[in-house]
């Protein structure tokens, strides 16, 4: 007699990764969230294998700073995910956030599905009708999820290993 199928335990998980500035703030800000299942701070989008915290810094090798988040969409939808990235920074400032410049810290969606693509376009276009920018132009890009490279060990959860709660000024 054959047995069941084993239940996985483990929830279906999609993820999601967005820059939007200094990642140490991106990733605390949805480390806590319910449904959100893990994240990783990172380099994506450039055009250099392997690259460090240094080379990222360089602003030569075209990589953001991203946080990539694993998470259960029965807790916590992308919809959701993209509200609190977009009340998170300012998404018309180009290679800016704060007092950091660069293209490192430029506002960007790496979606890693159509449907993903599709949301992330459709609440854009909802933020820049509202008005809430006031008529400034969202420059956040919308782009297909390229290679993560995971940052530096000590990078990782770093707010939460100081004891702070957000790095914004």
């Amino acid at each position: 007699m054959a047995g069941k199928p084993a239940i996985s335990s483990k929830p279906k998980s999609e993820l999601a990764t967005f820059a939007a500035g200094c990642f140490w703030g991106v990733e605390e800000t949805f480390r806590q969230l319910t449904g959100v299942l893990s994240t990783y701070v990172g380099y994506t989008g450039g055009n250099f294998e392997n690259p460090t915290y240094k080379d990222v810094c360089t602003d030569k090798t075209g990589h953001v700073e991203a946080v990539q988040i694993e998470f259960d969409p029965k807790l916590v939808t992308f919809e959701k995910l993209l509200d609190i990235f977009w009340s998170s920074h300012n998404p018309t400032t180009p290679n800016q956030q704060g007092p950091d410049y660069g293209s490192q810290y430029r506002s960007a969606i790496f979606f890693h599905s159509k449907k993903q693509q599709q949301s992330a376009l459709k609440s854009m276009n909802g933020l820049e009708r509202s008005g809430k920018w006031e008529g400034r132009k969202i420059v956040t890009q919308i782009v297909p999820a390229s290679k993560f490279f995971k940052a530096e060990e000590h990078h990782q959860k770093y707010l939460m290993k100081k004891g702070l709660s957000s790095c914004h000024f």
